[in-house]
């Protein structure tokens, strides 16, 4: 009995990801429009040479960026856990409230993405005033890498 327990004490971790994992699912429609960028704009912005860059950073699996991720981005880690919120958090602690900053995943079609609500919710959550989402209707392979934008690979 005292090994069930204990198994099933050690899996409440998971679960509970799993469930928020669930939970943030198909929330990313509801980040409004006005908070979007697309991959043409993005790739515009970052190959204009008068505008500053955004701090870009990768807030879905750690696989899928080191596959293939923005040049310049940085990995946080899926913003559904605890721990991806909490990395981002640190992250940005000491930036100015309006540093240009774009989200994004990439791990799925927009409608069933996990990570881009939480990250967006908890950067506008600490005052942040400009912040896009970047949007990816189908996949990051699809919307970004397949239609020629810049990509990099490793960590």
């Amino acid at each position: 009995m005292l090994f069930r327990g204990w198994y099933a004490v050690t899996r409440l971790p998971l679960l509970i990801a799993t469930l928020v994992a669930v939970l943030f699912a198909y929330q990313a429609s509801s980040i409004p429009s006005s908070r979007f960028i697309n991959p043409a704009e993005l790739a515009k912005a970052l190959q204009s040479t008068g505008s500053p860059k955004p701090l870009m950073i990768q807030v879905g699996s750690h696989v899928l960026y080191s596959q293939a991720h923005i040049p310049g981005s940085e990995y946080i880690g899926p913003a559904a856990s605890a721990t991806g919120i909490e990395q981002l958090r640190k992250r940005v602690a000491s930036l100015a409230r309006n540093t240009y900053i774009v989200l994004y995943c990439g791990c799925c079609p927009w409608d069933h993405c996990p990570n881009v609500k939480p990250a967006d919710d908890a950067l506008h959550a600490l005052g942040f005033t400009n912040v896009k989402v970047l949007y990816i209707a189908n996949n990051f392979g699809t919307d970004w890498v397949q239609k020629g934008y810049p990509v990099a690979k490793g960590d």
